[in-house]
């Protein structure tokens, strides 16, 4: 797809700095840019580049100041970083909207589709599923009993949505991720056998979710695990049965979440950490990458460390114990 200078300018509601009628076909890294790229500076450690990139527009904050001469023309912008997300937005093609079902898949008599949906080779669709309009179901997906999926929702291939998961608008199911599987729930009896708990709850996913590929979120024992409105989870993230994540909370891959622990709003959970079961985790706060959380968290706070505390004692306390080893 090609865009002229201006169309780009309009839509990023920017202001143009040279020919409006310069046209682009493609985004790219600064230092990989050609004569017919569209590319971005927002960090200013790569300032050298926009004087080297062979490309045609170069998006910059408004406060970009020129100090020689600029070959690209500029579109000025409040928020550089933010227009390059627009713009990847707006020139990736695989979120055209496709229709119809194809003659490969097998959608139960007893399911609700809508006239626009997009479902693709080799996906199953079971007795009691809603797939709600513009949603876009990839191939090899199974879609199990009583799942309801909401509007503009894309699922990708691979993915497996178990019975009675509800899942809201404008999310997104990245591939061979597991929703609604079975809660890791045994409990010993008088012999040390461990017995199976049947886990009979579902999962509930809000509007506007993004659930990364390979992650797995199991459905509750009883009742349900809810991932609210705006959360957005990595790849290969465990979230287990019961657990409750509040809304725009962000975390990133290789996390586990241990049962019936709720974690709150405006979080950040970084890389490779673990939350124990029968937690509670406040809003606003901040674990570090590869933090083990076994306790609660209040509010507003960043923990780090194996288990987890106050970030700024942690800090100190690394002073002294990474000489342990020194001392006498």
């Amino acid at each position: 797809m090609n865009y002229s200078a201006l169309k780009l300018a309009e839509y990023l509601n920017g202001d143009l700095e040279g020919d409006p009628e310069v046209i682009v076909s493609k985004i790219t890294k600064i230092e990989e840019a050609e004569m017919d790229s569209v590319t971005f500076l927002s960090n200013k450690k790569y300032t050298s580049l926009a004087y080297k990139t062979k490309a045609a527009i170069l998006v910059v904050n408004k406060d970009f100041k020129t100090e020689k001469e600029i070959t690209p023309l500029l579109i000025r912008v409040d928020n550089a970083y933010v227009s390059f997300v627009k713009l990847l937005h707006l020139f990736n093609k695989s979120n055209e909207i496709r229709v119809g079902v194809s003659d490969l898949s097998q959608i139960s008599k007893d399911s609700d589709l809508s006239k626009d949906v997009f479902i693709g080779a080799f996906t199953t669709v079971s007795p009691g599923s809603v797939i709600s309009e513009k949603v876009q179901i990839h191939e090899n997906v199974f879609i199990g009993e009583n799942v309801n999926i909401g509007k503009n929702t894309i699922v990708y291939s691979g993915v497996k949505i178990l019975k009675d998961t509800l899942i809201g608008e404008n999310c997104i199911i990245n591939s061979n991720a597991v929703i609604g599987s079975d809660g890791f729930g045994f409990a010993p009896n008088k012999n040390g056998v461990y017995i199976k708990i049947p886990q009979i709850g579902n999962v509930i996913i809000k509007n506007s979710v993004s659930v990364g590929a390979s992650t797995t979120i199991d459905r509750a024992t009883l009742g349900s695990t809810i991932i609210n409105e705006g959360v957005k989870l990595d790849n290969q993230i465990q979230v287990a049965h019961n657990v409750v994540i509040g809304k725009n909370t962000v975390i990133a891959a290789q996390c586990g979440i241990a049962g019936s622990s709720t974690i709150g709003e405006n979080c950040q959970i970084g890389g490779q950490s673990g939350v124990s079961g029968h937690l509670k985790i406040g809003d606003n706060v901040i674990i570090l990458g590869k933090s083990a959380v076994t306790n609660n968290v209040k509010s507003n706070t960043t923990v780090k460390g194996s288990p987890a505390f106050n970030a700024l004692d942690f800090n100190k306390s690394y002073v002294h114990f990474k000489n342990l080893n020194n001392s006498k």
